[in-house]
């Protein structure tokens, strides 16, 4: 079913920077996500659809400027190599899955006082 043009919705979007240089938002917490379901960078790269040089270049990116280690990595061998995520990544990820909703929360309660009528509809369509 398609939504008629009254149906407005407000998307936002977050991220963390240090010194303006990303640090973590969606897109890497779908990676670090990605690692933790398939226990492989390469897998976890496709699974996102970038390539591995860059998920590891992500990662690295991330453990430097957050200054904690987020994946530990197991190099390939008789037995396979393997990578995993660090507590502190989990700990990372919750507060910033909370941190999205507390946005989420507020741009939809800004976007209902600024733009809806008491019916609920859209005044400007």
């Amino acid at each position: 079913m398609q939504k008629s043009h009254n149906d407005l919705e407000v998307r936002s979007k977050i991220w963390i920077e240090a010194d303006g240089e990303p640090v973590f938002g969606r897109g890497r917490r779908f990676l670090l996500e990605a690692i933790d379901t398939h226990g492989s960078i390469n897998q976890a790269a496709k699974a996102v659809d970038i390539s591995y040089r860059k998920a590891l270049s992500h990662i690295q990116a991330m453990e430097k400027r957050l200054g904690l280690s987020l994946v530990v990595r197991q190099a390939g061998g008789k037995h396979g190599g393997g990578a995993a995520l660090t507590p502190e990544a989990r700990e990372f990820i919750k507060k910033f899955e909370k941190l999205e909703q507390g946005l989420r929360v507020f741009v939809d309660a800004q976007f209902q006082e600024f733009f809806r009528t008491q019916e609920g509809k859209h005044p400007y369509v």
